[in-house]
């Protein structure tokens, strides 16, 4: 959804290169199933065929923005009374930075961005340099759509904004980058949790923003939410080997186990059935929040800015039995 950020939802990869195919029989015959939204999953099940597995989706999360995400995004987009009486201010005018956690994020705030109809743009032409900070390959969305997130924020002097993204792509890298915050205030678009328990992944993030010295502002950006009772269908119903399961986001792993309580089957029961199958995680922050359920995780991703790291991590592990 990661995902991620390694986050709640984790980042896509990037294009298909040479690279990848000649990647394309590292997995081969292996049946792979993993629980990444619709909007992700459809990516990573490309490059699982790519590697020659057998893709199973089994999504328990769906991820989105809503009409009443964007209400919230729009809240901060359009100025006051006060600032439109006042010279040169515009509605972000007040924040130094702009920090994403997800690709589903910057993608939420952009359809907010460009659906308003704002009296002046929420930055003004003279200020303080304006950091824009994303995970990964999320950054490639803040250059998308015509005009981009960066020039709509802008458009009068887009030499304000600057894009931060981290060596390494977690919340706790973001917030390394950034810096001290020495008081500045720092917007954060991050998901509404609806019919599950929030991961400790956002919490954490915005309390380590506050002890390194920034003002956290949080705003629900986009949804996540459990997709319902038969989202564990797919992998109940499977009739045959399965050799791996890939989770992406910790909520993921929530979702998961409930859609087997709903058929009155538990994680016990799975490990059962397929007694080899391999559990892999898409980074160490996924991991964390996976055996936060009880769960062994086996493989965790080391290059998590995109899918391709916990392949390649899987990959690794299913040679080794070899």
């Amino acid at each position: 959804m990661g995902l991620a950020l390694e986050s709640l939802i984790p980042s896509p990869s990037p294009p298909t290169s040479a690279k990848e195919s000649s990647l394309s029989l590292s997995l081969s015959g292996r049946r792979i199933a993993f629980t990444t939204p619709e909007n992700y999953g459809n990516r990573l099940s490309r490059i699982l065929q790519l590697r020659g597995a057998t893709p199973l989706p089994v999504p328990t999360i769906s991820v989105g923005p809503t009409a009443s995400t964007l209400s919230s995004l729009r809240s901060f987009l359009l100025p006051s009374c006060s600032q439109l009486r006042g010279k040169g201010k515009g509605a972000l005018d007040s924040f130094s930075a702009l920090a994403f956690t997800s690709r589903t994020g910057i993608s939420s705030f952009s359809l907010a961005l460009s659906q308003t109809s704002l009296p002046c743009p929420p930055l003004t032409y003279s200020g303080d340099p304006f950091t824009v900070a994303a995970l990964g390959t999320d950054a490639e969305a803040l250059h998308q759509r015509d005009p981009s997130l960066l020039t709509l924020l802008c458009p009068d002097n887009p030499s304000r904004v600057q894009v931060l993204v981290p060596e390494i792509a977690t919340p706790a890298g973001l917030v390394k980058s950034l810096g001290n915050g020495s008081g500045r205030k720092v917007l954060c678009p991050v998901p509404a949790v609806i019919g599950l328990n929030e991961p400790d992944v956002i919490p954490d993030f915005m309390a380590i923003l506050e002890s390194s010295g920034w003002v956290a502002v949080r705003v629900p950006a986009y949804e996540t939410k459990w997709v319902g009772p038969q989202c564990a269908d797919a992998l109940v119903e499977l009739d045959g080997k399965l050799d791996a399961i890939v989770f992406t986001s910790t909520a993921e792993v929530e979702g998961l186990l409930k859609g087997l309580d709903a058929v009155e089957w538990n994680w016990e029961k799975v490990k059962q059935r397929w007694p080899r199958m391999i559990v892999a995680a898409h980074g160490p922050v996924t991991a964390k929040g996976v055996e936060s359920f009880g769960l062994t995780v086996d493989v965790v991703g080391e290059k998590f800015s995109s899918f391709v790291g916990v392949l390649d991590a899987l990959s690794s592990q299913f040679q080794d039995q070899c």
